[in-house]
């Protein structure tokens, strides 16, 4: 059963107000998950601790609710696809991508950002979702077609969520 997620962000606006170039961020983690459960652990003590902030333009909620919405659309699906151009260079580019991890500041197109910025929920709302969404990795198979990567097996899967969870909460520190 899919996890109840937030609305989505309805007004295009809203993403080009963002005013922090997350290329350009100074201090954020260095993260490196080894599991998801690695990835729940982080969440927790981000969520349980009053001095976390967040370096980027999203507050914990809405970073978590993000990672989250992922994790349930390779099991659902996701209604798009990348141009054929990209999805190239995307299949030539996913080893190194699951290995080494992902990079901040990627856009996308602006016909795609409602979908992929969720409404912001308070973090202990957006750690439930984020437990939701691990429980269904655990108990069900990802393989969603992937828009820009193609076919992913569960494992290649996983190891893309741990990449990308790595980036998104890298933005979340204790002071």
């Amino acid at each position: 059963m899919a996890a109840t997620i937030p609305p989505e962000r309805s007004s295009r606006n809203e993403r080009s107000s963002l005013s922090v170039d997350t290329r350009t961020v100074r201090g954020r983690r260095e993260l490196h998950f080894t599991s998801l459960e690695a990835v729940l652990a982080d969440a927790e003590k981000l969520v349980s601790s009053p001095t976390t902030r967040t370096l980027g333009n999203w507050p914990l909620g809405q970073l978590l609710t993000h990672v989250a919405m992922a994790m349930n659309r390779s099991i659902d699906g996701i209604s798009f696809r990348a141009p054929w151009y990209l999805r190239l260079f995307g299949r030539l580019m996913k080893r190194r991508l699951l290995k080494r991890g992902l990079r901040p500041g990627f856009k996308l197109p602006r016909d795609r950002e409602a979908a992929a910025y969720p409404a912001v929920a308070s973090p202990q709302e957006a750690l439930a979702l984020l437990r939701q969404a691990v429980g269904r990795l655990r108990n069900e198979k990802a393989t969603a077609i992937h828009p820009l990567f193609g076919r992913l097996t569960h494992e290649e899967w996983t190891q893309l969520h741990l990449r990308h969870a790595e980036l998104h909460l890298s933005f979340a520190v204790l002071s």
